[in-house]
């Protein structure tokens, strides 16, 4: 089962809107969910929740530590509580999904986001899940690291929030440690309801 989720962002309220700020929305969208409120952890590096499910405590972060860092917080916490690699569940912005879809994933390389490369390199292992929320790819390479620090448009803003909520959908089977339900419930999408026809004119 998923005992650790993991959101990514960059803390203050500068970047709180920001693309590279999905993995913190979908972390807030979590806790509100399983009732659980963030608070600062110094020990931790971040704004950590925990709750108990089953019996089983559960824990929720954002690490406070700037992006690049982000290794640094998840490994605190993951060896103080001993939680597995396979254990953990980082929620990111990916560039190779469109806004409005999310995948999850386990294992893998970092493919060049900063974060998974510190938790990569702080845990010593790429073996943890990854839940990557769709925010598209500017098109240009050299725009990437600009794409990600900008707020998306309102529609994307939307379609972004939409698929958090698709996605919140499976954590109850990740929690069960139904991870195989989880994927399909993730990569399962209703497709879009058709608009009704417009009334004739008159």
């Amino acid at each position: 089962m998923i005992k650790l989720f993991v959101g990514l962002g960059n803390p203050g309220p500068d970047y709180e809107a920001t693309r590279h700020n999905a993995g913190f929305w979908w972390i807030d969208a979590l806790a509100h969910e399983l009732k659980a409120t963030l608070v600062p952890e110094r020990s931790y590096h971040g704004l950590v929740a925990r709750t108990s499910v089953h019996g089983q405590s559960v824990w929720l972060l954002q690490p406070q530590t700037f992006m690049n860092l982000s290794g640094k917080s998840v490994a605190a916490l993951a060896r103080f509580f001993k939680i597995q690699p396979e254990e953990i569940l980082v929620a990111h912005d990916e560039l190779d999904i469109p806004p409005g879809q999310v995948k999850l994933k386990r294992g893998g390389s970092h493919a060049g986001h900063n974060g998974l490369r510190d938790i990569h390199a702080q845990l010593g292992s790429p073996d943890y899940w990854r839940l990557r929320i769709g925010i598209g790819h500017p098109g240009v390479k050299a725009e990437v690291a600009n794409w990600v620090l900008k707020k998306p448009s309102p529609d994307q803003r939307t379609l972004i929030e939409d698929s958090i909520e698709h996605s919140l959908k499976a954590h109850a089977a990740m929690l069960a440690g139904d991870m195989d339900k989880a994927t399909l419930l993730v990569h399962t999408t209703k497709p879009p309801r058709p608009k009704p026809p417009r009334p004739e004119d008159r």
